[in-house]
């Protein structure tokens, strides 16, 4: 089975590493979707792979630090891309979560990447 739950947050950040000149060089902010998806086994007595208040409590320390927050200056995100953004949220949520499976990091409606782990 797979699960999955849905975050929002917005914040602002600059890409520091574009060439000279280029939109994402200057400050700018989104409204971040974060989609976290977890895989396993139903656990016959309680229903469900895992309370999905235990996931939204997982995530709330990353909620706290992300939004309305300047990206770059979170620790592990100088460089800010949805990419970067992915693999930090999932370092910090896989020992928490044991049945991650991916985090899908949108920056805007359509454009976004998904994690998977290492």
């Amino acid at each position: 089975m797979e699960l999955f739950k849905e975050f929002t947050f917005e914040a602002a950040h600059r890409m520091p590493e574009v060439p000279e000149g280029h939109k994402c060089g200057r400050l700018h902010g989104h409204s971040y979707r974060v989609t976290v998806r977890l895989e396993g086994a139903v656990e016959p007595k309680a229903g469900w792979v895992v309370d999905f208040g235990e996931v939204k409590a997982a995530f709330k320390p990353l909620e706290e630090r992300l939004d309305h927050h300047y990206l770059n200056e979170v620790d592990g995100l100088s460089n800010p891309t949805s990419e970067n953004l992915a693999v930090w949220i999932w370092d910090r949520l896989s020992a928490a979560l044991p049945t991650l499976s991916a985090v899908t990091v949108r920056e805007t409606c359509t454009s976004g990447c998904t994690y998977r782990g290492t």
